[in-house]
Formats: C-alpha cells, sequence, structure tokens
C-alpha cells in the first residue's frame, strides 16, 4: 500500500533538538541499544524520526514485525511499548528502507500524535524539509488505513 503524505515539524525529543535535559542526546540515542538487544537493529537510522502528516487519512497497527513491551529505557520515564512496522520511503528519486516507529500512546507518557501523523525511522534523507511529500510503501497486513471523518 502506497501512502502520501507531507513531512511536518515534531517535538524535537527523539533526535535531541527539543533541549529537553532528562534527554540530551535524544530519546532514540536512548533506545536504540535496547531494540538491538531485543533483535532489532535500527543502527543505520538517523537518530530523530520523521513525522508524517497522511490527513485526510488515519492508521491504525494491524500486525508488526516488532513489538516489544515494558521497555524501560530511562529513568527518567516510565516502561513504555513499542511497535515497528517495515516501509520503503520515497522522496525526490530517493528510496530507503525504514521503520513506522510507533510508541504505543496507552505506554507513552507525552509528546503524543494524533494517528495522522506517522512516525518514521530512515537513514539520513538529504535535502528532505519541512512541507516535503513522501510516498511510504508498508505492506497491506501491517496496517489499517481510513479516511478520517469530521476533521
Amino acid at each position: 500500500m502506497d501512502i502520501t503524505g507531507t513531512v511536518k515539524q515534531g517535538y524535537g525529543v527523539a533526535s535531541g533538538t527539543a533541549g529537553d535535559p532528562r534527554f540530551p542526546t535524544g530519546t532514540l540515542n536512548l533506545q536504540v541499544p535496547i531494540f538491538l538487544e531485543r533483535g532489532l537493529d535500527l543502527r543505520d537510522c538517523f537518530s530523530g524520526t520523521i513525522n508524517l502528516d497522511i490527513s485526510p487519512y488515519r492508521f491504525a497497527i494491524k500486525e508488526t514485525t516488532y513489538r516489544f513491551q515494558e521497555v524501560k529505557w530511562s529513568p527518567a520515564a516510565p516502561a513504555e511499548t513499542f511497535s515497528f512496522c517495515p516501509c520503503t520511503i520515497c522522496h525526490a528519486g530517493i528510496v530507503v528502507r525504514g521503520w513506522i516507529y510507533y510508541p504505543h500512546p496507552e505506554t507513552k507518557p507525552e509528546h503524543f500524535h494524533d494517528n495522522s501523523t506517522m512516525e518514521l525511522l530512515a537513514p539520513w534523507m538529504e535535502g528532505l524539509s519541512y512541507g516535503d511529500s513522501l510516498v511510504v510503501q508498508i505492506p497491506e497486513s501491517q496496517i489499517w488505513l481510513r479516511a478520517s471523518s469530521g476533521r
């Protein structure tokens, strides 16, 4: 399934650009080693998320390739559940393999996104900017996609 969306600015916590003193190098730098221990190697990905606005659509995780429960990745945050779905990201002739990064909202303490924002992990994509259009290819078995009503 191909999903087209627009890159938007996130909170900057994953990358460390938010200036949050609890996570000065970003949350992903703390999480990636734990995900690696559990079998998912994200070391080739940039240490920040691509936040993709897919409105007027909303998504839900149907089936995941990786799901890690009760991940205690920082003394400053409660344990969380994370799911990952593989995807292919296409932008301006560049195609990379990446992941939908889904911190489950029911375990996430702050920095929420609505379900029309996909967080993506991928290698650095030169030239990618806020407002750019991306196409994300995702196995249909992993994502529910529906048009939102009354947005």
